[in-house]
């Protein structure tokens, strides 16, 4: 990356994209938690432009591709993005530590793991050297509103 990209807003900027407003909760949740020095985001779905529905709604590996799942993380993750923004005000203040992605999948879906790279490239790419982290990926039986990738996130707070 060159010179001008030395904050997560400028790689946003240079990947084309913009931070979402960050989304309200549901349900009976908060959307973010700080524990110390951890931040903690709630898991977030890929909702798209009008705010409200997943971009990408159904099943992997039943009329899911995988593209179109990796497109649906990388959407979560800005999202996660947006809200760990909402919570310190600064993405050059934080350290990716791990992502969770859960994947609505068909039973005999092997393919999680590059489902949930479209997240972690994405955290990567605009936390640049802070977006390393550990990361899990599950398949599950069905998310919120048919959507087909949930992620979250758990941040260190850089002092």
């Amino acid at each position: 990356m060159t010179a001008s990209s030395d904050t997560p807003l400028a790689r946003l900027k240079e990947l084309g994209l913009t931070l979402p407003p960050a989304a309200a909760p549901v349900a009976n949740y908060v959307p973010f938690a700080r524990a110390g020095a951890l931040l903690f985001i709630s898991g977030q779905l890929p909702i798209g432009a009008n705010g409200v529905d997943p971009a990408h709604q159904g099943k992997l590996g039943v009329g899911v591709a995988l593209e179109a799942g990796q497109a649906a993380a990388r959407q979560a993750a800005l999202n996660v993005l947006a809200q760990a923004n909402a919570a310190v005000g600064d993405l050059s203040k934080l350290r990716a530590v791990r992502l969770g992605g859960y994947v609505n999948s068909a039973p005999d879906f092997a393919s999680l793991p590059q489902v949930v790279n479209g997240a972690s490239d994405l955290v990567a790419a605009v936390l640049g050297e802070n977006g390393k982290h550990a990361r899990f990926a599950v398949g599950v039986a069905q998310l919120p509103l048919n959507a087909a990738v949930e992620v979250e996130g758990i941040f260190e707070i850089l002092s």
